[in-house]
């Protein structure tokens, strides 16, 4: 089997004869037969190997060669399981061979009847019914090879006595006619075959194992096609003399020959396999006709294609029909629906409810069967017989009143299928243009589809032109049932034609009077939107096809036949839309487009205007708009599909725009900004390959154009920096924060300056780029959101960066920094300073803001100088990855370490200069924040921020270049006039800053005054003041306030030694004063937070205890409230056990010199409440008290002495418990009081 397969792929330079005669040894002795039950897989097989097609059997039957060169060359012949002499069967008894022929269909057919779902059972049917057909196909291919090597044509009549055995021979032919017609006539036709037998066609061709009645019904397949066959046979070896069946004839009185039985089976067969598609087409429905074929099985398509075989070879050696003509007769009759009995057999009875799409289908199904030759195999450069006149026929029926569009766009399917498989047909394309003509303004929707059949007009012109040129190409056929209506079907099979040559004239010239002649001034008034859409569709296919300029004069004149009174918007738009879509085929055909961009560029020109003065009419701006908006669109389109931008496309680009832009809201400017974003990026990109020059071995005959494209390119800049960039340069600083696409139509802008410097305005002029940087980058009066989103593109761009080292401009990236560093400080800018006009989004800084400073922020550290610095700081590049504030922090801090691990002072001397020229006037960006007293994240964000710097970076503050910054810091955030005023409350927003922020600025200064040589002494006052001013705005009113936080002058200590001494100095000066006897407010409070210094500092080193120490001790003895009593002796107690634990003398003896001046001043009036004091500090320090015996004493006598009354018993007494805890020391005091009395 596989061998005969692969004989069946011969050489093609091998005659059909030889080649079979090269395939007779390789001959199966088993006969061909029709089988769908094969792997189609295997070997790539089309039909089975032993097919009619694929075992050569066809061929040998047309080339007159013999059936079977291999059988039936025994003596005898076993038939029906008899033996016979091979030579004599046919001619002795062939009536009686064609009986046993019919007794075994009749077999067969009773074992249909005995079907059984038994697996056994079934094994058993199956292999006693292939044997019985078996048998069959044996006589039937005996009687081919009987009469292909016995049978002898009839001699010239002669008056000899015939042999009883001529006679019979004599006869054969005749009798052989009889008996097939007998047989045709007991098998019947193949569509009123039972149901059961029916139904074997929808077996899978996989099975094994077959039920009789699919034995049956391939059976009925090969009688009818070996009827043909053994006629052919037989008319073929009787050199085509007519052989008449006499006995039939003088039986019946009709007239039955071989050539009539011939042309009445292959007629009745035709049918039948027609009205079995017929039943098929019944389940197709319209839009799935072409994927849906006619035939069952493969063995309806291998009968098909033999008929076409057998009928066309017949045809040309003799009158008979061909196969389309027998095809044709057929379908006609399914129209006329004949009822008499002389109509073809079987269609007085076919009911096909849609006879015009049946034959459309059947049509397209038949004509791709010519591509198969006499082996079966696909040869698609085989000569196909067309079937034109008939489908003119059928074209005229399809374009009748009446056809749905849902049938129409599968007939028009089918016919475009046609016109790939056939020859050229001009008569198609003229019976399709009268129909369509007169139908331009329908929408040929299909309603059953629903809304993706309801898009008629294309909203772009691109969209306008793929759409059109969908058709001019190649397209799965199939599919366009969904995707095109009937109209665009109907353009493909246009383009389709217009490809093609007819006897060296081209189709267009054929055709050009008929298209042209449908328009005049009343049709084109005539059209209405849709009608205009399929006016062009027809035209861009022409033009994309034929005659490009001529088509588009053409359909400019008759555009102008529209009255503009009656152009609506929505249909000047779509005019609009075909213009450019005229534009898009110059552009991809390399034809310049000046005449017809002055055109559309005017019009543009003049509704641009139009937008302009119109303000207040909302109706007539959205009508205006969706006219420049298919301009904008249009103009965009052009320049993305234009290879080299050298063919006029910058008078597209008019000063029409310079109206349109002034009057754009929203989202109209976002639109325009983006269209010219693509302009730049586009301009661009093609002009740096232009630059690049040809390529090297490029002969092709535009590889100099890019030379000539240079001259374009400038004119498409100037263009743009004319009616463009000045509305740019007005919006940077608008009252409100810009678009993101004005920053990057911006930097768009200094890309181009970048790569054509000449045509940028002249006020850029002569550094275009260094002034654009200015302008957008570097300007501190520019938006932020604007000024991080411009630099942004710019930063890593490697060519900017040379091009400002080739200037020399040293600057580039510490100005950068310093735009940074503005739009850092400046991100909450946008959001509302009171609080009542704020809601939690607003308050929020916008995601995409954050998302930009982030970008910035990573590329910012990606700067040499950034990276430096970082990289003499030790900090890691990970620091880019934080949110900008904490980066900016890190950076304040990593330039602070860099200056500190300088060594020379010139080194020194340049890094504060570049650190100044990093802040630049950072004053300056936060004022609006402390104008507008908020919002409360601005504040907290510069606080912090310049907090940081001032820490961080104080060795740089501290030098003379940076002081006046410095003094500018503290004047502006931390001694405004308003602080100055204690009277006055600050904002609750502001204080909170100051209070969060208060520390940095205390450790800076702290620093700063200490490394200071000339500005140490102003500074100190500078601090003290600030100190003066903030302690008692932070002083809770009770030490045990809830939620009061800690004092931010607290919190500034951390081992500052000279802060904790000046804190002193200043709280005492100022906060621990009596007027009189009255103490100081918030007196509590004040001693708690003394208490606390001390605790920080942790050392009485740091304690100036002649300052603290006597007026803590004033507010034991004036002061009777419990807490101030207590926060007083915890501060004694503190300070005294500090003196204990001090290594040196010199706190002792400051000590003891402060109790002594302590007791002298309060013993006279409040003795009880002094002893009372010391008798708690000689419980800390014995010592202590012990050496203030002799003060104390005295003190007694002298008060005793100033009152007169002798002495004093109750103070004695009192001073007797003190001593009773000075030990030894305190009792001879005792002793020596008690000697006193005795005397």
């Amino acid at each position: 089997m596989e061998d005969d397969c692969g004989a069946s792929s011969t050489s093609p330079f091998l005659t059909d004869s030889l080649e079979l005669a090269m395939e007779v040894e390789h001959e199966s002795s088993r006969p061909a037969f029709f089988s769908c039950a094969f792997d189609s897989q295997n070997g790539g097989r089309r039909f089975s190997a032993e097919s009619y097609l694929a075992s050569g059997s066809l061929k040998r039957v047309l080339l007159r060669l013999d059936p079977s060169p291999n059988d039936y060359e025994e003596d005898t012949v076993e038939l029906f399981g008899f033996q016979w002499v091979t030579e004599m069967a046919l001619v002795e008894s062939c009536g009686f061979l064609f009986g046993l022929l019919r007794e075994q269909i009749y077999r067969l057919e009773n074992l249909v009847q005995m079907s059984s779902s038994d697996f056994g059972q079934a094994a058993h049917l199956h292999s006693e019914a292939e044997r019985i057909r078996h048998q069959c196909l044996k006589f039937l291919h005996y009687v081919k090879v009987f009469i292909f090597r016995y049978l002898e044509p009839p001699e010239v009549e002669n008056d000899r006595v015939l042999h009883p055995y001529e006679e019979l021979e004599a006869q054969l032919p005749s009798v052989l006619v009889e008996e097939l017609h007998a047989l045709t006539v007991h098998v019947g036709h193949l569509c009123e075959l039972p149901s059961n037998v029916l139904a074997a066609f929808t077996i899978p061709n996989q099975a094994k194992v077959f039920p009789p009645s699919w034995h049956l019904l391939h059976l009925h397949l090969d009688i009818n096609w070996l009827v043909l066959e053994v006629l052919h046979v037989l008319g073929e070896k009787l050199k085509r003399q007519v052989v008449y069946a006499n006995h039939f004839i003088n039986l019946t009185g009709e007239n039955l020959t071989n050539i009539s039985l011939f042309e009445k089976h292959s007629g009745n067969l035709v049918s039948d396999l027609i009205r079995l598609a017929i039943n098929k087409y019944t389940k197709v429905r319209p839009s799935e006709a072409l994927a849906s074929s006619h035939y069952s099985c493969t063995c309806i398509k291998e009968l098909w294609i033999l008929l076409i075989q057998l009928l066309d070879h017949r045809n040309k050696g003799s009158n008979t029909e061909c196969f389309w003509s027998l095809v044709n007769t057929t379908l006609r009759n399914i129209f006329e629906r004949p009822s008499t009995s002389e109509s073809v057999s079987g269609f007085d009875t076919v009911q096909c409810k849609d006879p015009l799409s049946f034959s459309w289908w059947m049509m397209n199904h038949l004509a791709p069967l010519y591509q198969f030759d006499r082996n079966g195999n696909l040869d698609e450069k085989k000569q196909k017989e067309s079937n034109w006149k008939f489908v003119e026929e059928l074209l005229k029926k399809s374009t009748d009143a009446g056809v749905l569009e849902e049938h129409l766009r599968m007939h028009l399917q089918c016919c475009l299928t046609l016109c790939s498989f056939w020859d050229l047909n001009l008569s198609v394309v003229t019976i399709l243009w009268d129909y369509y003509s007169k139908n331009l303004n329908s929408c040929f929707t299909v309603p059953w589809l629903g809304l993706k059949d309801l898009a008629n007009i294309s909203k772009t012109s691109l969209s306008m032109l793929e759409l059109v040129k969908r058709c001019c190409c190649e397209q799965q056929v199939p599919s366009l049932y969904n995707s095109s209506n009937s109209y665009f079907i109907f353009l493909s099979i246009l383009a389709r034609i217009m490809k093609e040559e007819n006897n060296g004239v081209h189709p267009w010239k054929q055709i050009k009077g008929r298209i042209y002649s449908k328009f005049h001034r009343k049709r084109m008034q005539e059209l209405t939107e849709v009608g205009l859409q399929n006016f062009f569709s027809l035209f861009l296919v022409l033009a994309v096809l034929v005659e490009t300029e001529d088509i588009v004069s053409r359909v400019l004149d008759l555009l102008d036949f529209l009255a503009p009174s009656s152009i609506t918007t929505a249909r000047r738009a779509l005019i609009w839309r075909g213009h450019f879509a005229f534009l898009l085929i110059y552009v991809e055909k390399n034809m310049d487009i000046s005449a017809l961009a002055e055109k559309v560029s005017n019009a543009f020109r003049e509704k641009a205007k139009e937008f302009l003065v119109t303000k207040n009419d909302h109706t007539q701006r959205q009508n205006l708009w969706t006219l420049l908006s298919t301009y904008i669109d249009g103009v965009q389109e052009v320049f993305e599909t234009s290879c080299y931008l050298s063919l006029s496309e910058e008078k597209l680009l008019n000063d029409g725009f310079t109206m349109l832009l002034p009057a754009c809201r929203g989202a109209e400017l976002s639109m325009v900004l983006n269209f010219l974003q693509v302009v730049l990026a586009r301009l661009r990109s093609v002009h740096e390959r232009v630059s690049q020059g040809p390529q090297l071995g490029n002969t092709a005959p535009d590889a100099q154009l890019p030379l000539v494209a240079k001259e374009h390119h400038l004119a498409v800049a100037s263009a743009l920096w004319r009616n463009f960039f000045p509305y740019l340069k007005s919006q940077r600083m608008s009252q409100t924060p810009p678009s993101p696409q004005l920053a990057d139509t911006a930097a768009g802008f200094t890309l181009l300056a970048l790569d054509i410097p000449s045509k940028a305005l002249s006020d850029l002029q002569p550094q275009p780029v260094l002034s654009m940087m200015r302008l957008f980058g570097w300007d501190d009066m520019v938006w932020p959101q604007l000024v991080s989103r411009y630099l942004s593109h710019l930063i890593e761009n490697s060519s900017l960066c040379e091009a400002f080292s080739s200037m020399g401009y040293t600057s580039y990236e510490a100005l950068t920094v310093r735009s940074w560093f503005r739009c850092v400080l400046q991100m909450f800018l946008d959001q509302p300073s009171g609080a009542w006009a704020k809601t939690d989004a607003e308050r929020t800084v916008g995601k995409s803001y954050m998302e930009q400073l982030t970008e910035m922020t990573r590329l910012i550290f990606k700067l040499s100088e950034v990276e430096n610095i970082l990289l003499k700081a030790n900090v890691g590049q990970s620091v880019f990855k934080q949110d900008p504030k904490n980066a900016l922090v890190q950076f304040i801090k990593a330039v602070g370490r860099t200056y500190s691990g300088l060594q020379t002072l010139p080194e020194k001397s340049a890094m504060v200069a570049k650190t100044l020229e990093y802040l630049g006037d950072v004053l300056k960006y936060v004022k609006p924040y402390l104008k507008a007293k908020g919002p409360p994240e601005g504040l907290q964000l510069t606080y912090w921020i310049i907090g940081c710097l001032v820490k961080f970076c104080a060795p740089i503050l501290a030098t003379s270049k940076a002081q006046q910054l410095l003094f500018r810091i503290v004047d502006c955030l931390l001694l405004p006039h308003s602080v100055l005023q204690q009277d006055k409350e600050l904002p609750v927003a502001l204080l909170s800053a100051i209070q969060e922020s208060l520390p940095l600025y205390l450790q800076g200064l702290s620093f700063i005054c200490c490394q200071s040589q000339t500005q140490g002494a102003y500074l100190n006052q500078l601090l003290g003041s600030i100190i003066r001013h903030y302690f008692g705005r932070f002083l809770p009113s009770s030490p045990a306030v809830p939620g009061a936080g800690q004092h931010p002058l607290l919190a500034a200590l951390e081992q500052n030694q000279s802060l904790a001494v000046l804190l002193q100095h200043t709280v005492y000066k100022n906060q621990i004063t009596f007027k009189g006897h009255a103490p100081p407010p918030r007196l509590a409070s004040v001693l708690a937070f003394i208490l606390e210094v001390l605790q920080r500092t942790q050392s009485t080193e740091l304690c100036d205890t002649d300052l603290v120490l006597p007026a803590v001790l004033k507010c034991l003895v004036l002061v009777n409230e419990l807490q101030v009593k207590k926060i007083s002796t915890d501060i004694v107690q503190y300070m005294v056990e500090g003196c204990q634990a001090g290594s040196g003398g010199e706190h002792a003896t400051q000590l003891t010199s402060v109790f002594r001046q302590f007791i002298q001043d309060y013993t006279a009036v409040y003795d009880h409440r002094v002893l009372s004091i010391l008798e708690t500090v000689a419980v800390l320090d014995q010592t202590l008290v012990t050496s203030l015996i002799p003060t104390i004493t005295q003190s007694l006598k002298d008060s005793e002495h100033k009152q007169g009354l002798g002495r004093n018993a109750a103070q004695r007494e009192a001073y007797k418990r003190l001593l009773s805890h000075l030990a030894e020391a305190g009792q001879n005091e005792i002793q020596k009081l008690e000697n006193e009395t005795a005397q």
